[in-house]
């Protein structure tokens, strides 16, 4: 009996000690391979891009300052003009009989002045010598003063008549492309009536709207040098780059009240004519974040909208650490709040991993991630 008793100690001792051995080794095998690596603080470049509106320099519509027929026309739609070249004709005879009647109008006024101005020196003679009371004198004054408001009156009528055959001839007001005619030879125009356009595309701006909290951002930046330059690039509408850079010129003085936004405006040179108005595209702006802290989008999570990593510990345990995303970069994060540099960060596998969790780290550098072109 004593020793049946002694024999079942022994083999549960023989058990617990199997057990024990048996859970130790599961221990370590539930410690995992995990590849890691330290967060780094980095200058980077960062770009943005915006859909912009492309119009010419200079874009005016010729319109006809009188009414009559549309005579001739001297340009074909797309042809490029320069400044003072005739570009159409309305019928002027009209207008050239106006011109002459003013002319008689004015030579009949300065004939009629001509005389009074006789008259009065006659009265003034006579006055000298006492034939005629002063008070005719006075009356001579007026009627020429009179005669010599008609002159100008006359002449008036006749610039205007001038301005209005002048107005039959239809210049172009610069250098710059037609654009299409809707109306041919023959037409009758009304006053006001839209012939065509002239637009000089030599240079071409590009408009743009950013936010009010991005303005204020560019504001920050450019006053502490962090804007990368004042170049810009433009993407076509196929999704290829424009050969030449823009520059930024100016701002619009004030928000557009229904958006929130306000206006950029980028030149860009078109010595080809590539670029046309009323062209789309997108502009891409640059700027530097001197002392950027990078992570790999592989390495975070969210719980609750919140966004955390794994930090790794001195004792290779993990622990979640919130943090904050400033921007998106390729596949990485640029972070705001929450990390440092130096910090070592699981990087990718953390869907097998658990708060508290003891783990093997695989150091991967974050160079060797740029390299990968994940950025």
């Amino acid at each position: 009996m004593r020793a049946t008793i002694l024999y079942s100690l022994m083999w549960g001792t023989i058990l617990l000690t199997s057990c024990g051995q048996k859970t130790t080794t599961e221990k370590q095998q539930n410690v995992l391979n995990t590849p890691v690596t330290r967060v780094v603080q980095k200058e980077i470049i960062l770009d943005k891009t915006y859909v912009a509106d492309i119009q010419a320099a200079r874009n005016v519509e010729l319109r006809s300052r009188i009414s009559g027929f549309l005579e001739k026309i001297y340009v074909d739609e797309g042809a490029f003009v320069k400044k003072g070249q005739l570009l159409f004709s309305l019928n002027s005879e009209e207008y050239q009989a106006e011109e002459s009647k003013s002319k008689a109008i004015l030579q009949s006024a300065i004939a009629d002045a001509r005389t009074v101005e006789l008259e009065s020196e006659r009265i003034r003679l006579l006055v000298g010598k006492k034939i005629v009371a002063s008070s005719e004198l006075e009356l001579a004054k007026a009627k020429l003063s009179a005669q010599q408001a008609k002159i100008a009156e006359a002449k008036a009528a006749l610039d205007h008549a001038r301005a209005r055959l002048s107005y039959t001839k239809i210049y172009a007001p610069f250098d710059g492309i037609i654009d299409r005619i809707p109306l041919k030879a023959g037409s009758l125009l009304e006053e006001g009536s839209l012939i065509t356009t002239v637009s000089d595309i030599s240079s071409v701006f590009a408009y743009f709207n950013i936010s009010e909290n991005e303005y204020l951002e560019y504001l920050r930046e450019k006053k502490d040098g962090q804007t990368a330059n004042e170049q810009v690039e433009l993407i076509l509408a196929d999704g290829g780059k424009y050969e030449f850079a823009g520059k930024l010129e100016t701002v619009a003085s004030e928000f557009q009240e229904n958006t929130g936004s306000i206006a950029f405006r980028v030149r860009f040179p078109n010595p080809n004519n590539f670029l046309k108005h009323g062209a789309s595209g997108k502009v891409s702006l640059s700027r530097v974040v001197k002392q950027a802290i990078v992570i790999p989008q592989k390495a975070c999570f969210e719980v609750q909208d919140r966004n955390y990593v794994y930090l790794l510990g001195k004792d290779y345990k993990i622990h979640a650490q919130e943090f904050k995303p400033d921007t998106r970069l390729g596949n990485f994060f640029i972070v705001s709040e929450g990390l440092k540099s130096g910090d070592t960060i699981v990087y990718e596998g953390i869907q097998r991993l658990r708060e508290g969790m003891k783990i093997n780290p695989e150091w991967v550098t974050m160079d060797s991630l740029a390299n990968r072109k994940l950025l």
